[in-house]
């Protein structure tokens, strides 16, 4: 599956989960992260998240799509982290 992933986190937790999501996804702007990942990764990925988070104070914010192509993207100004480059 396809998802884009948002968080706000507290200032003190942003670098630990900026390195954990970097791990399952492309960091692609500040607290913003695309990619292709199986459920399994997810639920991963997720629950390493819990680990990091505040859940009453933070959030992260999914958006699922079966397939990238179901979605157009268009960047305005400069893009933070190129994926075209990859073989």
């Amino acid at each position: 599956m396809y998802i884009i992933l948002v968080y706000d986190i507290g200032e003190k937790r942003v670098a630990k989960m900026l390195k954990h999501c970097r791990k399952y996804l492309n960091w692609i702007q500040n607290s913003v992260f695309e990619g292709e990942i199986t459920e399994a990764k997810l639920k991963e990925m997720l629950m390493g998240a819990r680990a990091i988070m505040n859940e009453d104070q933070d959030s992260v914010i999914l958006f699922k799509s079966r397939n990238e192509r179901w979605l157009d993207k268009e960047i305005i100004g400069v893009e933070r982290s190129s994926i075209d480059n990859f073989l």
